[in-house]
């Protein structure tokens, strides 16, 4: 980004904008794994995976939940549009890790299949939330 280019990043759910604004970069998870955006880069649509959006705004990252969905990027313009985003700075920490405990809880007990495969979605989603309020990954 040798001329400063912004990329125009805008993270909508179905009742809202969660984030909106002129960013240096960004990362995601998609089902193809962890890709980065930088300015300039090549027209993608992608599918996303639950996880967490590391976005760069001034140098200063903004963690955002992005619990799976599309994200499309052309001419330095993204949208990510997913059911639910949460910044992390929003989040309950203790109903995040009460969340993750109650899907653990439901995994061990293996009820049944449809039991467990929702208790592991539970748990990406408590994994990504707790990820997004600790600012690391």
């Amino acid at each position: 980004m040798t001329d400063n280019k912004k990329i125009k990043l805008k993270i909508v759910t179905q009742n809202k904008i969660v984030y909106e604004g002129a960013v240096d970069s960004f990362y995601t998870d998609t089902t193809m794994g962890r890709i980065g955006i930088l300015s300039d880069h090549m027209p993608i649509t992608t599918v996303l995976e639950i996880g967490v959006t590391k976005v760069i705004e001034d140098k200063k990252p903004v963690y955002v939940t992005t619990m799976g969905g599309v994200m499309h990027f052309k001419d330095n313009e993204a949208v990510i549009l997913t059911d639910i985003a949460e910044l992390g700075k929003d989040i309950d920490q203790v109903r995040a890790k009460e969340a993750y405990e109650r899907a653990k809880a439901k995994i061990e007990a293996k009820k049944d299949k449809l039991s467990v495969l929702k208790a592991q979605i539970a748990l990406k989603k408590a994994i990504a939330r707790i990820s997004a309020t600790k600012k690391y990954f």
